[in-house]
């Protein structure tokens, strides 16, 4: 009968992570007209009687929370706005001009608040200025939102804006041939206090360790040496995965060299120079093999590998009896399941002597709980393990040079 339950509960995950991404894959798709896009660089592509407009895939949030944009030409005239518009704006106009859209455009250096009828408010910009759009991280309330605007890192000004119940996404127009500009959805920026210290969101209070990694918003960047496998970096969350919060993702940002990317749990107290599923009291999906790792350096054949633009996805599904307070008693934890003959070592985890000495020992009197990863939505497959002391810990591992990856902690909530 346990069983059973099991098996609809998985269906259940199974059916609301495929609804979130339909959802998001309608969501989360950029749209422009009128405007050619190669990698970063967006340039005019009208008659200059039309206007050209993007808006990006992702709305500004907490994780999220700035973007600017370079002008590489300004072409004829120079008509272009950057600022922030709902979901479904009509890509005819240029942000600033419908209602609940705001934009501060470079030709007259005017605030356009859903009107097309500007007001004073900075500079003009020219060729080689970068323009920056971003909301304040304080608390929102009644619906409104405090909108800033930079021109080469220093602010302009600000506005409080109606926030859509959708959120709020980065846009761009042009609107005179030649006009060319670069854009960055994941720029950085600090402004300075009262006190004169520099302030910056970059979710650090989310993790409890980061190691040779480091974190701007959701995104985690890889910062290691890449050349050996001690040079692994490693991100764990402040707080173990639980009933209320059973589930996280990451998606690849960038692959690196080798696209060492390793998704999982892991005991609080686990290594850092260790990638999760290598060690005791941790288990992990690995991006570069397909592989699961679940405390040994030998892996399982699992899933599919995974490159730039996957998703990967990883939860517990908690007993119904399950006990929050239970199972502290024991100091170590040890995988429920040795490593099979039948496994593949992989050269590049090998002589893991540490794991060979601590795999002779199985845990006991520890909690079980049923571990899932899943791929673009889609369950890959799950495995039984006990939970470790305290909790599995959300942990991220990174191994070669230009690996980045974005993580939501709590995907499923809202």
């Amino acid at each position: 009968m346990d069983d059973i339950n099991l098996h609809y509960r998985f269906l259940n995950w199974r059916r609301r992570i495929r609804e979130i991404r339909e959802v998001r894959a309608v969501r989360y798709r950029e749209r422009f007209k009128k405007i050619q896009r190669n990698g970063d660089v967006l340039r005019y592509h009208g008659n200059s009687d039309e206007v050209g407009c993007y808006v990006a895939p992702r709305p500004v949030s907490k994780g999220n929370c700035y973007f600017e944009v370079t002008i590489i030409d300004t072409g004829v005239r120079g008509m272009i706005a950057v600022g922030l518009v709902p979901q479904n704006y009509k890509l005819d106009h240029q942000p600033g001009w419908l209602p609940q859209s705001v934009a501060y455009h470079a030709d007259d250096g005017k605030l356009y608040n859903g009107n097309t009828v500007g007001q004073q408010f900075g500079p003009k910009c020219n060729r080689g200025d970068r323009i920056g759009c971003g909301i304040f991280i304080d608390p929102l309330s009644d619906g409104k939102i405090t909108v800033f605007f930079t021109k080469n890192g220093k602010e302009v000004g600000k506005v409080e804006v109606g926030r859509p119940p959708e959120g709020l996404y980065p846009a761009l127009g042009m609107h005179s041939l030649g006009e060319e500009v670069q854009l960055d959805l994941h720029a950085e920026w600090r402004r300075e206090d009262e006190d004169g210290m520099m302030i910056v969101d970059s979710h650090e209070d989310d993790w409890g360790r980061l190691h040779d990694v480091t974190a701007t918003g959701t995104l985690l960047e890889y910062r290691g040496k890449g050349k050996s496998m001690v040079d692994v970096g490693l991100a764990q969350a402040r707080w173990p995965l639980d009933t209320q919060a059973h589930y996280y993702e990451l998606e690849i940002m960038s692959g690196g060299e080798k696209c060492y990317i390793a998704l999982g749990l892991a005991r609080r107290d686990y290594p850092k120079n260790r990638h999760p599923g290598w060690s005791r009291g941790s288990i992990a999906y690995h991006a570069d093999d397909g592989k699961m790792f679940h405390g040994s350096g030998v892996g399982d054949p699992f899933g599919p590998r995974c490159n730039q633009g996957d998703l990967m996805g990883c939860g517990i599904m908690f007993p119904r009896d399950y006990n929050q307070e239970t199972g502290d008693d024991s100091e170590d934890w040890e995988p429920d399941t040795q490593p099979k003959d039948s496994q593949v070592q992989n050269d590049l985890y090998a002589n893991n002597e540490e794991d060979e000495e601590e795999g002779d020992e199985e845990g006991e009197g520890g909690q079980k709980v049923t571990v899932f990863f899943t791929r673009n939505g889609k369950l890959v497959g799950r495995r039984e393990v006990v939970l470790p002391p305290g909790g599995f810990y959300p942990t991220v591992g990174m191994m070669s040079t230009g690996e980045k990856v974005r993580v939501e902690l709590h995907p499923l909530s809202g």
